[in-house]
């Protein structure tokens, strides 16, 4: 059996095109655009390079992004507090939060 290299980068690249497309399509049928919050707590350096990832790739296809930078302080029931805020937007679809918490966080 021969080995077949796979460009990750290319196929990824095709896909995002494809959601953009269909992101198109809904909006100009007046659906509305899917839509991601994203929760960053602290200032760890890998999560917020994973993060920044994450709002590209949602203005890359359309989709609505939020963007929650929260203090490395806050606590476990305003996290909390925040995620149930969102659950209960219409506009969302989705919510990320990234992970490692702060240690004080339940994740």
């Amino acid at each position: 059996m021969t080995a077949q290299l796979i460009d990750g980068k290319a196929i990824a690249a095709k896909t995002r095109q494809h959601i953009a497309e269909q992101v198109a399509k809904r909006s100009e049928l007046g659906l509305r655009v899917p839509g991601l919050a994203v929760i960053l707590v602290g200032q760890d350096p890998a999560s917020q390079v994973y993060v920044a990832h994450k709002r590209t790739d949602c203005a890359e296809v359309g989709f609505l992004s939020r963007a929650y930078d929260l203090p490395t302080d806050t606590a476990q029931d305003a996290l909390a507090q925040l995620i149930d805020e969102l659950n209960e937007d219409p506009a969302l679809d989705g919510i990320l939060v990234q992970l490692p918490l702060p240690r004080h966080l339940d994740a």
